[in-house]
């Protein structure tokens, strides 16, 4: 088999793998809270998948565009509070939110975007950010008691379809976040193979190079804002369902933050990369809470106890570990083997010359 066909069927295996996970009856040990079509492990799963596919929406901008943005969460958090008051507050059916929460998150990011891409680097970075912190402290600030302030906001889950409410319902939940993930896959692969997509590339090595090509870049840059905020507010509709209401730790500036830790996990400007890094981080940071209060990680001296009952320290020091040793992230190991087979081989070839006094084999 090609290589190029065995990428072809990696898509979908993983896919149908992950579509049959429900259905099996066994467990992980203590890598899952328990069987795999338990609703406990169902719910971190679909968090882990939820999560890869918003990664990967980030990954539009910072990978394949280079734009550092620290206003992601903005649009995810549109799109979990909008979804949400329409059905909780104004008691509009569920089709209805999903269309007028998909289209602030549409309208606010043309004109977000607008605004921020007349500049450019460090300061388009502080621009965004600013723009989800007024996000963040309108919701704090609970108009109309809509948005329910710190407390957070639970659904009206007569308003939702009964497919997706209740425990017994979370197989449901866990297939919506892999379809959710899957449909960011697909566009995203679709959207930078597409013309605008090579533009996108072109402008993170060189912008200045394109200009001198005759192409207005602000235009393609805010397509790619646009489009990649437009996939976080869908992600933010299907986390309302799969968590079952809204909350302000997705205001929070250290969500997109979060973002760039996956996507760089993973490994930035490639597709595989920030939904393996967004998964791996997710289900990372939710396990950890239940490692660091084991009788296993009590147990130890108090100087190594600290560190690992603390999910973050934990993840911030495999952070550091990556970006040092693997700084094309987890799916650069794969590509740096095969160079380095391509090298020794290279090297044998030349050897054998120098040996037999003749031209080097081809490689």
């Amino acid at each position: 088999m090609s290589r190029r066909v065995a990428r072809l069927l990696l898509a979908p295996a993983v896919l149908v793998v992950l579509a049959l996970l429900p259905e099996l009856g066994f467990g992980l040990g203590s890598v899952l809270p328990g069987p795999l079509s338990s609703p406990g492990t169902l719910q971190l799963l679909a968090l882990s998948l939820l999560f890869a596919g918003v990664a990967l929406s980030y990954d539009l901008l910072f990978g394949y565009t280079g734009l550092l943005s620290f206003g992601h969460a903005l649009y995810f958090a549109t799109g979990v509070y909008v979804a949400n008051i329409a059905v909780t507050d104004w008691h509009w059916g569920f089709a209805e939110a999903c269309l007028v929460a998909g289209a602030a998150g549409l309208l606010l990011a043309v004109v977000v975007g607008s605004i921020s891409l007349r500049t450019s680097g460090i300061a388009f970075a502080m621009v965004t950010l600013a723009f989800a912190q007024a996000g963040a402290i309108v919701i704090q600030k609970n108009p109309h008691s809509w948005t329910g302030g710190e407390q957070g906001l639970g659904y009206d889950y007569t308003r939702i379809p009964g497919a997706f409410v209740g425990v017994v319902n979370t197989r449901n939940l866990y297939w919506l976040a892999l379809g959710y993930a899957a449909a960011v896959y697909l566009v995203v692969g679709w959207a930078v193979r597409s013309s605008p997509g090579h533009v996108w590339q072109a402008i993170r090595e060189n912008e200045r190079r394109v200009e001198v090509l005759g192409l207005r870049t602000r235009g393609y840059k805010l397509l790619s804002f646009v489009l990649g905020s437009f996939l976080a507010t869908v992600g933010g509709i299907v986390y309302l369902l799969v968590v079952g209401g809204s909350d302000m730790s997705v205001t929070a500036p250290d969500f997109t933050l979060a973002m760039l830790v996956m996507v760089v996990l993973g490994g930035s400007g490639t597709l595989w990369g920030p939904l393996l890094g967004g998964f791996l981080y997710t289900y990372a940071n939710q396990r950890l809470v239940a490692v660091g209060g084991s009788h296993a990680v009590q147990s130890l001296p108090g100087f190594l106890r600290t560190p690992l009952s603390q999910p973050l320290f934990v993840l911030g020091v495999l952070f550091i570990l990556v970006v040092f040793f693997l700084p094309g992230g987890i799916v650069g190991i794969g590509a740096r083997g095969r160079s380095g087979a391509h090298g020794l081989s290279r090297v044998g070839s030349s050897l054998r010359a120098r040996v037999h006094g003749g031209a080097e084999d081809p490689a």
